[in-house]
């Protein structure tokens, strides 16, 4: 009887130490995989990154910015006016999670340049607005609180009426507002965005995407896990060509990135959980859509497979006054990878109300 037992235990051990090994060794590879994957950053990465973090660093919102209160909340805005008289003004809606600052420079540059008035703004969640920390996952807020925010950043600075330019779930905001203040909205530009996320007749978010995602994400945690301003940087920089796949403006990334752990609150992941929310609670909007008698332009990527294109085209046939852009061999990312050319063809989208 005795030894048997002995036999039982050294079986157990010799399974524990198999199991210990394959784990270890599993866990070695993963390590070793983190930190030699992922995109390959330019020669010239390291040096851009020294002058940024060697230099004084620039002020990236140089319009008027301030704070209203809207549902209880403080919500931070900019407001930047383009040399001489304004065409009118363009209200900017980004995406989930994001914040005013993840406006490329460059796509807010274009608007102000072609004469028009921007406003950006921190949802609430993010940025300089204020974080809901009291936030109830069974009475969460929804799409239309946060139209809700943008709409009183407008009443605010006392703008009648406004382009509404939106974003992923920026664009789902941009639709509540048009529904709920259509009198507010000169033109809708809906870029890689729906009118109901979870319609069963159309192609939704596929698991084998959403694993894809988030295993292409592993590989940034190396810049994460070596912590310090440079390597935070060289993970948003990472990020950014593996996203576009296109040559993108190093120094001016490592100055957002920079701003943003310096002079900012950072990124709150409770946030994006929280936006995540209100778009679920939010129900279909394509019955109060065909009502909405607004010229829209619908601005999608073929290959978008985080929100296919055929939302953005069912947006098209129940807007009215809608056409599309469809943008061939792009998926759910921005800017984008033509963003000089669809720039003029938003600019032209504005100017088509006089």
């Amino acid at each position: 009887m005795h030894h048997k037992k002995a036999n039982t235990l050294k079986r157990r051990r010799r399974a524990m130490i198999i199991v210990g090994t394959i784990f270890l060794t599993i866990l070695a590879g993963l390590t070793i995989w983190i930190l030699i994957a992922g995109p390959k950053l330019p020669p010239e990465t390291d040096a851009i990154i020294d002058e940024v973090l060697n230099n004084e660093l620039p002020e990236l919102f140089v319009g008027k910015t301030g704070v209203v209160t809207s549902d209880g909340l403080d919500i931070w805005y900019e407001c930047i006016s383009p040399e001489g008289q304004s065409k009118g003004t363009v209200l900017l809606n980004i995406g989930m999670g994001g914040s005013a600052l993840d406006w490329p420079p460059k796509f807010v540059r274009e608007f102000v340049d072609s004469g028009y008035q921007v406003i950006r703004y921190d949802q609430r969640g993010t940025g300089m607005s204020d974080w809901v920390a009291d936030w109830d996952n069974k009475n969460p807020y929804s799409l239309v609180d946060m139209a809700g925010d943008a709409v009183a950043v407008l009443d605010s600075l006392e703008i009648n009426e406004a382009h509404i330019v939106g974003l992923s779930m920026g664009g789902m905001i941009s639709q509540e507002i048009a529904i709920n203040h259509p009198d507010r909205v000169t033109t809708l530009t809906l870029m890689l965005t729906t009118g109901h996320h979870i319609d069963p007749e159309l192609p939704g978010l596929t698991s084998r995407y959403f694993i894809s995602s988030m295993v292409k994400g592993i590989p940034f945690l190396k810049y994460r896990i070596a912590g310090g301003e440079k390597n935070l940087i060289k993970g948003r920089i990472a990020q950014t060509i593996s996203g576009l796949g296109y040559d993108v403006d190093i120094k001016e990334i490592a100055e957002v990135a920079l701003y943003d752990l310096r002079k900012r609150k950072g990124f709150n992941f409770k946030g994006v959980l929280q936006h995540r929310k209100a778009v679920d609670v939010t129900p279909s909007r394509y019955e109060k859509l065909e009502t909405v008698d607004i010229p829209t332009l619908v601005i999608h990527g073929t290959e978008d497979q985080f929100m296919p294109i055929e939302h953005g085209k069912k947006l098209v046939e129940i807007i009215p006054n809608a056409k599309g852009l469809w943008i061939d061999d792009m998926g759910h990312i921005f800017p984008f990878t033509d963003m000089d050319e669809i720039m003029k063809d938003i600019i032209r989208h504005l100017e088509t109300v006089k």
